[in-house]
């Protein structure tokens, strides 16, 4: 399989990164701002779940890279930013318009009820597999509501 590579521009196209990127695991050391240049970027292991349908008994990660640009701010809540060994889980990546958009808020809902709210003035975002694929027995299950 080809490394991912995706770009998203609007809300439908965050979509698509997000199932993606759903249950990707990361440490808090792995999210980086810069004020300066408006770039946010997470490093994470992510599942490759367009892969899962098809495996009998063992699964994928990849080490794959997130980014948005244009981001004016970020927020975090339900996590101390200081513990940067400590392990998120990502569930899903959200977009919530402000006003008329294209400007909003993109929201990263973590395990555990935290979250990072990145203020962008659009939505620009980039993912891709930025390392190799290593096995794994443990497919991510989440319980229904």
């Amino acid at each position: 399989m080809t490394d991912l590579k995706l770009l998203a521009l609007d809300a439908d196209d965050l979509a698509i990164i997000s199932a993606h990127m759903q249950d990707a695991v990361f440490k808090v050391g792995d999210l980086s701002f810069s004020a300066r240049s408006g770039v946010f970027s997470l490093a994470g292991n992510r599942f490759v779940w367009e892969k899962a349908d098809r495996a009998k008994k063992s699964f994928e990660r990849r080490r794959a890279g997130l980014s948005f640009k244009r981001v004016e701010a970020v927020r975090s809540i339900g996590f101390d930013r200081g513990k940067v060994d400590e392990v998120m889980s990502l569930l899903a990546v959200r977009y919530v318009p402000t006003g008329e958009g294209p400007d909003g808020v993109i929201e990263l809902v973590l395990a555990g009820g935290g979250m990072v709210a990145l203020e962008v003035e659009c939505i620009e975002a980039q993912l891709a597999d930025i390392g190799g694929a290593w096995e794994t027995t443990a497919k991510p299950e989440h319980e229904a509501d």
